[in-house]
């Protein structure tokens, strides 16, 4: 397949980026998404261009790395998957690809497609610790959790953190994260003496960050890889009051 692809390019935050235009020829279906920038990437070393910075780590759909939007959508079209999970045969039919970062103020860009969201880091040490005493790993049956809960709780820490959701919304905002992060800690005994104090820290580091607020648009669950549910939002609003 031959593909056109116009990828943001963007020295340093200092300067302006814009667009520019690739022909990549050759490319199996069965490659990644990823796998194609690197090949891009070869060609340009070969014509001693700048290579094209992107991030990545582990290619796996679990470290929340790879924040690209991919004509318009955070991490592509496709649901519940990361860019690193993408393959080309996908864009068969869309053969002119337009890939930039994510696009918040609070998510500058660093270079080209690399944006940094160390604010994300921020909000999670507001939080804090869980102060319980835990000492050595206890016996998984001695604290009872009813499984419903325990469900619920696996399915909101599954959020690997990458920001589609803050890329998606008119008004850049966190509040899925934040939500989910708040969630998974409130639905286990060992999380939930902190609760309040720890959605108010981390709500306002949010605010501080220069995040926007939720307007219920609901595109945040839509793109999130892991498809972290709005209820995140509802338990985290009714435990702020």
């Amino acid at each position: 397949m031959i593909f056109t692809l116009h990828i943001w390019r963007q020295k340093s935050p200092q300067v302006e980026g814009n667009f520019s235009t690739y022909t990549i020829n050759d490319i199996d279906g069965d490659t990644s998404f990823l796998e194609m920038l690197d090949q891009l990437n070869e060609q340009l070393i070969h014509q001693d261009e700048d290579c094209i910075v992107f991030d990545y780590d582990c290619r796996e759909g679990i470290c929340g790395a790879c924040s690209l939007v991919i004509n318009g959508y955070p991490h592509g079209e496709k649901t519940a998957t990361t860019t690193c999970q993408l393959y080309m045969r996908e864009y068969k039919n869309e053969t002119e690809l337009w890939i930039e970062p994510w696009r918040a103020s609070s998510f500058p860009v660093l270079k080209d497609l690399t944006v940094d969201r160390s604010a994300f880091d921020r909000i999670i040490q507001s939080g804090g610790y869980v102060s319980v005493h835990t000492g050595s790993a206890p016996e998984a049956n001695n604290i009872l959790v009813k499984k419903n809960t325990a469900d619920e709780a696996f399915s909101a820490a599954e959020c690997i953190g990458c920001g589609a959701c803050v890329a998606v919304c008119p008004n850049a905002s966190a509040t899925l994260f934040v939500a989910a992060k708040i969630s998974h800690l409130d639905l286990l005994p060992q999380g939930k003496i902190e609760t309040t104090e720890r959605a108010h820290n981390m709500t306002q580091q949010m605010e501080v960050e220069g995040f926007g607020s939720c307007s219920n648009h609901r595109h945040c669950e839509r793109v999130c890889p892991k498809g972290i549910s709005l209820q995140n939002i509802t338990r985290m609003n009714n435990i702020l009051g």
